[in-house]
């Protein structure tokens, strides 16, 4: 593995690409590469394979994990601007059923 010992190229002195370096590029590349749908259609590939890897327990988890990080985040009114948003798409989705 290459060492970051400072000065240039990534940081290393023996010419060598850090990983991290390499992760970079790598995702630059196909960025360049791909469009919106590819990076769609690999998400929903992931979500499925999730889903049947895990069950409701795991879900219930990072659910958790995603709330209580989101209340340490955010405050008062964050929820009263969420809820009211709610609020007022919940007739709309109604009519359009």
């Amino acid at each position: 593995m290459a060492r970051n010992n400072g000065g240039n190229n990534g940081g290393n002195n023996d010419g060598k690409m850090s990983r991290e370096e390499a992760g970079r590029m790598g995702g630059e590349a196909t960025a360049k590469r791909h469009d919106r749908e590819f990076y769609q259609e690999i998400g929903r590939k992931g979500g499925e394979a999730t889903s049947e890897s895990h069950g409701r327990q795991f879900y219930q988890e990072i659910g958790k994990k995603g709330g209580e990080a989101t209340s340490e985040s955010h405050d008062r009114e964050f929820y009263q601007e969420i809820g009211q948003k709610g609020g007022e798409t919940r007739p709309r989705q109604r009519n359009n059923d």
